[in-house]
Order: C-alpha cells, then structure tokens, then sequence
C-alpha cells in the first residue's frame, strides 16, 4: 500500500498532467510514481522532480496508488500538494 503520508494529505494531484503543473509551479511536496506504470509516462516527471529535489517515493503498482488516491481506477503519478 501506499505511504500513509498520501492517503491523509489533505490535498494531493492525481495523474501525471496535474502533477507535472504541480511540479513547475513548485507546489508539489512529493511525488508517488507507480513501478509498473509506463515509463514513458513517469520518466519526465521523475526527472523533474529530481531537478527540483522533490521527493520520489516509489510505489508498487497503479492500482495501489489509485486506492491511496481514492479513486477506483489505477494512477501513475501522484503528488503531495498539501499536508
């Protein structure tokens, strides 16, 4: 399961548009990338949160990260907005 840190955020981004603009506007407090999700889609947020020196927790699969998101479906990236 996901970090209990996301599950009781009180404001987080789900996918990877929304938290690709949370990590340009420099919001994001950590990011959560899916391991099975396409890297195709992670690669540029994981480099950017890198630059930034954002956190990079990983988690094991897109449908864990969708529950910690409380969403029924599965979630490449998530993002910490606010504690």
């Amino acid at each position: 399961m996901a970090n209990e840190r996301l599950l009781s955020s009180r404001k987080k981004t789900v996918g990877a548009k929304q938290t690709m603009k949370a990590i340009e506007r420099g919001q994001a407090k950590a990011v959560y990338v899916a391991q099975n999700a396409d890297r195709f889609v992670t690669e540029p947020i994981i480099q950017l949160s890198a630059l930034k020196g954002i956190p990079i927790i990983q988690v094991d699969t897109m449908q864990s990260l969708g529950k910690a998101c409380h969403i029924e479906v599965g979630c490449a990236v998530a993002a910490i907005v606010e504690e």
